[in-house]
């Protein structure tokens, strides 16, 4: 009995002189919701010492209202009030770690809060306040490196157009490659600012998400960012100035405008029309002004009976005579087809279009040709012809009247058509200038920047 009562005021002795430093530790940790460590009582603990220590151990917490705990043979049961299932779940898992406890039944109530209660707001204000304010150096830090950066891009961006205008690089891509550029440097500084925030990822997923947009808008915005890119590379290419008088998809016209979406003519009967660039880009584009010299061509046909070469003769000295018609290269008569009833004369011949209208140098060209064929009695027959009469289906050829005809028309006068100029022709001089004058006087249907380079 006397060794049993030793060991009793031993194990009382060692309760008492517990270090105070593990219920500092446990008051010091009452903010976590963690599962507390092992709690051991003695090497054998008693029902009543496992009360008492959990006792002291929720009350110290101060989590808890008239905690209660009992133990019957290590089953613990709690009770008690708290606040939060949180509190309750740690009281549970305290016991449950606490040495020789064999099981825990947790009894402890969570209070409803109060609906009129506005601490948790107020925490939430407070905690707000303390985060925008911890924030406030960062803000100011990220601020001062955007600002620097945004400098540093225009800088380089005015650096860039001065060094692509010296290489004589058109306006739009000029603009195009600084833009690019700066935008480059600047993104570099925002991705700065999110590396010292440490959300890099953040930064890597905006940037992800910019890049996965712009593939998006590509794809939805495909005419007008076709249009855009053909503009870039026709401007870069150069197939037309202003003012040239070109062909493009079977429209002819003088060029008006290049912006970025579409290419502005004005056509020969003085309207405006508009060509997608993209159209423009994938079509043959005949330029008539990058050459001035255009050669012209028409055919007339001459009788079997009439001499090739003395045809030829005559329409050379017409072609000699004519103030409009170039020497170099010289001009061209030629058999082109031995038909039916004719033997067929092409005739080639050169015109400088930036002096003279090309189509009434054919007119003329072929009016003088033709009066001089018929004043030297060289017949051109048409094809021939058949009648068929109700009496009976008779056939008549009708070249022996065609020749009379022509007979008969090669003796009447033909003083108005040996005339250079007739006054239904007007004047051969070309008539680009008053075309190009109305475009300038008209109103322009296509706005934005020219991307062309005027006319020398």
């Amino acid at each position: 009995m006397r060794r049993e009562h030793n060991y009793r005021f031993i194990l009382l002795l060692l309760l008492i002189t517990l270090p105070l430093s593990v219920l500092g530790q446990v008051q010091s940790e009452t903010e976590e919701s963690t599962a507390p460590e092992r709690v051991d009582v003695a090497q054998v603990a008693e029902d009543s010492q496992i009360r008492d220590r959990l006792t002291r151990i929720l009350t110290a917490t101060e989590w808890f209202e008239n905690p209660q705990v009992e133990v019957n043979d290590g089953v613990v049961f709690l009770n008690g009030l708290t606040d939060t299932d949180d509190n309750k779940r740690w009281a549970g898992d305290l016991a449950r770690n606490t040495q020789d406890v064999t099981a825990v039944v947790n009894r402890i109530e969570v209070l409803d809060p109060d609906i009129w209660d506005y601490e948790p707001a107020f925490t939430g204000l407070q905690e707000l306040w303390r985060n925008i304010m911890s924030a406030v150096p960062f803000l100011i830090f990220g601020i001062v490196v955007l600002i620097i950066f945004w400098v540093i891009s225009t800088l380089v961006a005015r650096g860039a157009r001065a060094y692509l205008r010296n290489r004589k690089m058109n306006d739009l891509l000029q603009n195009i490659v600084a833009r690019g550029v700066a935008i480059a440097v600047f993104i570099l500084g925002v991705y700065i600012v999110f590396h010292v925030a440490d959300l890099t990822n953040v930064a890597l997923t905006i940037l992800g998400g910019t890049g996965l947009l712009g593939i998006v808008l590509g794809i939805a915005f495909r005419d007008i960012t076709e249009n855009f890119l053909a503009s870039i590379f026709l401007s870069v290419q150069n197939p037309f100035r202003a003012g040239d008088l070109v062909e493009i998809n079977d429209n002819t016209g003088f060029i008006q405008r290049l912006t970025i979406r579409a290419t502005l003519i004005m056509t020969l009967d003085g309207n405006h029309l508009q060509i997608p660039n993209s159209t423009v880009y994938k079509s043959t584009i005949l330029n008539y002004t990058s050459n001035p010299n255009q050669r012209m061509r028409f055919v007339i046909g001459i009788g079997y009976d009439t001499s090739v070469t003395f045809a030829q003769e005559l329409a050379a000295k017409v072609f000699e005579e004519h103030p409009a018609v170039l020497n170099e290269p010289e001009p061209w008569v030629l058999v082109d087809e031995l038909a039916s009833s004719t033997i067929n004369m092409k005739f080639f011949f050169w015109v400088d279009g930036s002096r003279h209208n090309v189509l009434k140098v054919r007119s003329s060209v072929m009016r003088l040709i033709k009066n001089t064929y018929l004043t030297e009695g060289i017949s051109m027959p048409d094809d021939a012809r058949e009648r068929v009469y109700l009496q009976g289906t008779t056939i008549q050829h009708q070249k022996e009247s065609a020749a009379s005809d022509q007979k008969k028309t090669a003796n009447a006068p033909a003083a108005e058509d040996s005339k250079l100029i007739t006054k239904a022709e007007g004047q051969l001089k070309s008539n680009d200038e008053e075309i190009l004058e109305q475009a300038r006087l008209s109103r322009s249907p296509e706005e934005g920047e020219d991307l062309l380079k005027p006319r020398e």
